[in-house]
């Protein structure tokens, strides 16, 4: 049996999904440890699960400073903090990182595309590698943007130059954490160094939570292989008994921004003055951003901190939400589509496949009424995301994941 490595980012829907895939090996007989950065071990909720973090370093930046960060991530100068803070938290797992995985004895990373410092471990002690996309999958393609783009997929002569051209402009923007990956990679003893986030991905094995009808069109072969979102069997299921009195005769809207996005005090009470001209109910879920005098002035029918997102979105009839692909994959996996308003990361890359597969609409707030109750009525919406609903039912989730993982270790 296998002891596995769970490396990510400190966030939360990251270590959810990764908690999900350990959880299911730990069942099949193995142990699985995440090593995270310092001050980052009360964000792992398992029982299951054990959590080691490597040693703070002067000058690097706390998690909970990352965390109150990325709720502003937008414009260049929130880019460049991004991408200046993540650097640092690859270079801290990288220095405390080896010797801890050689004191717990594992064998094995699993490794959020995201921490390339999960990547460049295992490289250089020379483990067996999974990469996991739990967000869109960085691996380039012709004609794929960026992730963290809103452009259309363009597969034409000039859609490609366009995509390799914001490559290169990303490459610019990503210099500094571009540097901390080759000198980690030099001291680690990786020949050839890496010197980006792509080189440090998997030559194995790479799985990703999307499924191929979701992304856009990406030439044989696809570097990764789409399971579908890792959840749970009880978060599959969606059987969950709410606290809520839903009148059957309305439609239900969901609106949730995740839980670094969840106190957009203005744009929940613009959804719920929306929803009340389109004759919908609207359930809010603010991730615990909001305090109680906030959420009571909102204007929704009901708000809640929490709520288990697949047990109201099997009963809602459309999705409103920032983009997180956690968020646009459950409600796709429930058939329900999709109003969305990216602020950054991966949720512009959501944003524009789904208006591209017409799975629902980027918000225009001066047509919002209207667009909720077209997006309610449409069957033709609710087709398409049924459709791609059966596909993620059939990709195999977390089962299908562990299988990935588990062949691997025969490599």
């Amino acid at each position: 049996m296998a002891h596995f490595a769970l490396i990510c980012p400190p966030f939360a829907s990251h270590i959810h999904s990764l908690s999900v895939l350990g959880e299911e090996l730990v069942r099949r007989g193995h142990r699985a440890t995440f090593v995270l950065n310092a001050e980052a071990e009360a964000m792992v909720k398992s029982a299951v699960l054990g959590c080691e973090t490597v040693a703070g370093r002067s000058g690097d930046p706390a998690v909970g400073r990352v965390l109150a960060n990325a709720t502003r991530p937008a414009g260049l100068f929130g880019t460049l903090r991004t991408i200046a803070e993540s650097a640092a938290m690859t270079a801290q797992l990288c220095a405390g990182a080896p010797e801890l995985l050689r004191r717990i004895g594992c064998n094995a990373v699993i490794a959020d595309q995201l921490e390339p410092a999960g990547g460049l471990l295992a490289l250089g002690l020379g483990l067996p590698l999974v990469s996991l996309a739990t967000a869109l999958p960085i691996n380039s393609g012709p004609g794929v943007p960026l992730p963290f783009l809103d452009w259309p997929f363009d597969p034409s002569p000039r859609g490609v130059r366009r995509a390799r051209v914001a490559v290169r402009i990303g490459g610019l923007l990503s210099r500094r954490q571009n540097r901390v990956i080759e000198a980690c990679a030099r001291r680690l003893g990786i020949d050839p160094p890496c010197r980006s986030m792509e080189d440090c991905l998997s030559p194995m094995e790479q799985i990703a939570q999307l499924v191929c009808g979701y992304d856009f069109p990406r030439p044989e072969p696809v570097p990764f292989v789409g399971v579908g979102p890792l959840r749970h069997p009880e978060e599959e299921r969606g059987d969950e008994v709410l606290p809520f009195a839903f009148a059957p005769e309305r439609p239900l809207v969901f609106a949730s921004f995740g839980t670094l996005q969840g106190g957009r005090v203005g744009l929940f009470r613009a959804i719920a003055g929306a929803c009340r001209d389109a004759g919908a109910d609207l359930l809010v879920a603010h991730g615990g951003k909001l305090d109680e005098a906030e959420a009571a002035g909102i204007g929704a029918t009901f708000v809640t901190d929490f709520v288990p997102y697949r047990a109201v979105l099997k009963r809602a009839a459309l999705c409103v939400t920032h983009g997180g692909s956690n968020t646009v994959l459950d409600a796709l996996a429930c058939g329900v589509p999709l109003l969305v308003r990216p602020v950054a990361f991966d949720q512009k890359g959501n944003a524009a496949r789904i208006v591209h597969h017409r799975l629902g609409e980027r918000i225009d707030l001066r047509r919002l009424p209207e667009q909720i109750g077209r997006l309610v009525a449409d069957e033709g919406y609710r087709r398409r995301a049924r459709t791609l609903a059966g596909e993620i039912a059939a990709a195999g989730g977390r089962t299908r994941a562990a299988d990935i993982v588990e062949a691997t270790l025969n490599y």
